[in-house]
């Protein structure tokens, strides 16, 4: 079925037998523990709802029918989604390829758990360029950790060529796809193994509800990180898998108007004399533009800029804008914007940040879906004020 049929009926079919009530929205299965009549025989295959819930088992169907996988886990966040992948594919000594440009909590849970605590290694390259994956491969490289658009640079990779490449290696690849959405790219259909998001962004979109989520086919590696999650307990409660089944019925109209809003905010700063660069991919002078176009169906809400100017000019900017809030997170009905440098990625050291880009004059925006024209009168009277 198509993206949208998908997202509205995936996983909530509505059940007429055994008494059922035939709900066209799955209820939200508040209990904590579920009664069975034969010691041997959980009701419905429930006991307890960190193990399993009606109504996070129905958004799991989901999150995989929109990826276009066959298999969804929900967690509490995005980071306990990454970190139950890591628990479940790394031991001590073993080494990991990823994106030198990342979100930088993922970063941080990278370099201050993983490496630090348990002796993993990470090896962070420029993935625009797929040959520079391959040459960090080494002999216990365990998966290739990437991010297309990335965060905040929005810089994409070539996901087809880099899974390719780890395939023949026999190494998977892990994608977190949170910048994209599932309508406007699907890794595993390019190649990927297991697709990571912070549901709490563009899945979602409405900024109530944090969340996370794995996305993969392979049934191994689905069992390994489902009994990791149950183990350690990082589940997403029904409600918030109830606000976040709701998101997900209207994400490709959403998507549609973020990205056409996106594109006119970034055609407009592009022209602006205080701004050095716009980073957009449906910008044609984006570098990458061509490969966005290859493999997204769209290009999303995300924008990123760099100011004329330095840190003071972007604290002025961005204190006297109106209509964009202040904050960190992104992908949410109202529209969003940050200083990576003192938010976002503050706690990746100023010469990482600085070397891979992330510089103090980087603003990086969430167009939201509210009126293109309000927005642009907002940056336009908050550029002036520099």
């Amino acid at each position: 079925m198509a993206f949208a049929t998908d997202a509205v009926h995936a996983g909530e079919e509505p059940v007429f037998t055994g008494g059922a009530s035939g709900d066209v929205v799955v209820p939200i299965h508040l209990s904590s523990t579920f009664a069975r009549k034969d010691v041997d025989a959980p009701t419905g295959g429930y006991e307890y709802s960190r193990s399993g819930n009606p109504t996070r088992f129905m958004l799991e169907k989901k999150l995989a029918a929109i990826e276009g996988a066959a298999y969804g886990l929900a967690f509490s966040s995005g980071l306990a989604a990454e970190t139950t992948v890591g628990l479940s594919l790394l031991k001590k000594d073993d080494h990991v390829v990823a994106f030198d440009d990342l979100y930088g909590g993922t970063r941080r849970l990278f370099n201050t758990v993983f490496h630090d605590n348990y002796g993993v290694g990470f090896s962070y390259v420029d993935a625009r360029n797929p040959e520079n994956v391959k040459s960090a491969i080494k002999r216990n490289t365990r998966f290739i950790w990437l991010e297309s658009p990335t965060n905040p640079l929005i810089r994409l990779c070539d996901i087809r060529e880099i899974s390719g490449i780890s395939h023949d290696a026999g190494i998977p690849v892990i994608v977190d796809n949170t910048f994209a959405s599932p309508y406007f790219q699907q890794p595993i259909a390019l190649g990927a193994d297991i697709v990571v998001h912070s549901t709490t962004k563009y899945i979602n979109g409405h900024s109530d509800s944090v969340g996370g989520a794995v996305i993969l086919s392979d049934e191994d590696l689905y069992q390994k990180i489902r009994f990791n999650q149950n183990a350690a307990g990082a589940i997403l409660s029904p409600f918030d898998s109830f606000l976040v089944a709701r998101g997900i019925k209207t994400l490709a109209l959403r998507m549609e108007r973020h990205m056409k809003n996106a594109l006119a905010i970034a055609e407009y700063l592009a022209g602006h004399e205080k701004v050095r660069e716009v980073s957009y991919p449906g910008l044609p002078s984006h570098p990458q533009h061509a490969l966005a176009q290859k493999q997204m169906s769209g290009f999303s809400g995300m924008v990123s800029f760099e100011l004329k100017g330095g840190k003071a000019e972007a604290r002025r900017f961005l204190k006297n804008l109106n209509l964009f809030a202040l904050a960190e997170s992104l992908g949410g009905v109202e529209s969003l914007i940050e200083h990576p440098a003192t938010m976002t990625h503050a706690s990746i050291p100023k010469n990482e940040r600085e070397k891979v880009g992330v510089k103090d004059s980087l603003v990086r925006v969430s167009v939201g879906i509210e009126n293109a024209e309000d927005l642009i009168a907002d940056l336009e009277q908050a550029l002036a004020t520099i």
